[in-house]
């Protein structure tokens, strides 16, 4: 007589093979690589609350530090999404066409920022000439810092624009191996605490950056049960943060390590919503202007953003968020 185990071996084996047969699938986690910013604040809330694993979708976050590395793993194939923002998606768009947006999940009129060394006196457009400034090229900050330069009536080819990671930027400023620093926060605020005499420069409000929800287009149709339960599940998360705004932002304090200070310094600037819409396609446009006319990039003609989009899971979960027509 054969033992107990060799039976229940077997009866496992014959669920295995009906649910192939029936083309069920046991799914392996989505891997997300998440930028480490309050801007993934509803990543944050979904995780901590449970909404994740109560729409029924395995999700894995990796908190990267800037939304340019973010899409980089997800490019790399080291993660299945990313959060990063629209300039981001702008600069990828002129070397590949394999990602789609599925959702921007956040909007900020104040989160990158200027910030200027000791007695740096910028003051006047004329100071600017030949002033080392340092910037994560290719990302929001660079975007925003060469508007900035022309709102100001600063031509950007007359300063030094120099890449550094957002990580080496306080070291660079203190150490006085650039004059400024455009970067996005948390980093403005810890600069400003850190390097002695260092401010901010006031933003005139040029630039209302979205963080944005990113899927490698082989995702797109196979995993969209599994795209979708995540877009309600952090529906619910952006729900929590409008109506538990304390609870919310408790959240945050405990995953970045920073104190009610912070929070309350970028709390008012931060509209946490989904949404797909028209907007975002004229970001991207008018960034891909930008783009060229500047030689960031060598192409001479723009991506059609339409195409970098993937509406279906949001229009089913939020139709009202949905504003293109794809």
């Amino acid at each position: 007589m054969k033992p107990a185990r060799y039976y229940i071996q077997q009866a496992i084996a014959g669920s295995s093979a009906l649910l192939l047969m029936l083309g069920v699938a046991l799914a392996e986690p989505l891997k997300i690589s998440v930028s480490r910013t309050p801007l993934s604040l509803p990543f944050y809330v979904a995780e901590s609350q449970g909404y994740f694993a109560a729409e029924g979708v395995q999700i894995k976050i990796e908190d990267v530090i800037g939304g340019h590395r973010s899409m980089q793993q997800m490019l790399n194939a080291e993660a299945d999404l990313a959060t990063c923002s629209d300039a981001v998606i702008m600069f990828n768009s002129f070397k590949r066409s394999d990602f789609a947006v599925i959702a921007s999940f956040v909007s900020s009129d104040n989160d990158v920022k200027i910030i200027v060394g000791k007695d740096t006196d910028l003051s006047r457009p004329t100071l600017w000439s030949g002033k080392r400034i340092a910037t994560v090229v290719g990302a929001a900050s660079h975007y925003y810092l060469d508007n900035w330069l022309l709102f100001q009536g600063v031509d950007p080819r007359a300063v030094h624009t120099i890449n550094y990671q957002p990580e080496a930027m306080e070291a660079a400023l203190a150490k006085g191996e650039v004059e400024a620093v455009a970067i996005w926060e948390p980093y403005p605020f810890k600069i400003i605490h850190a390097v002695s005499g260092s401010k901010v420069l006031p933003n005139p409000a040029i630039y209302v950056m979205t963080f944005n929800l990113i899927a490698h287009k082989k995702l797109l149709g196979v995993r969209d049960d599994d795209l979708l339960r995540l877009l309600h599940a952090l529906d619910r998360a952006e729900h929590f943060i409008k109506d538990e705004p304390r609870k919310a932002q408790a959240i945050l304090r405990s995953r970045l390590q920073l104190d009610q200070a912070f929070i309350d310094w970028i709390w008012p600037h931060n509209l946490y919503q989904l949404s797909l819409d028209q907007s975002l396609l004229s970001t991207l446009e008018s960034e891909a202007r930008w783009a060229k006319s500047e030689n960031h990039v060598a192409q001479t003609e723009s991506p059609n953003y339409l195409n970098f989009t993937y509406a279906t899971p949001l229009r089913k979960v939020l139709p009202i968020a949905v504003g293109i027509a794809k």
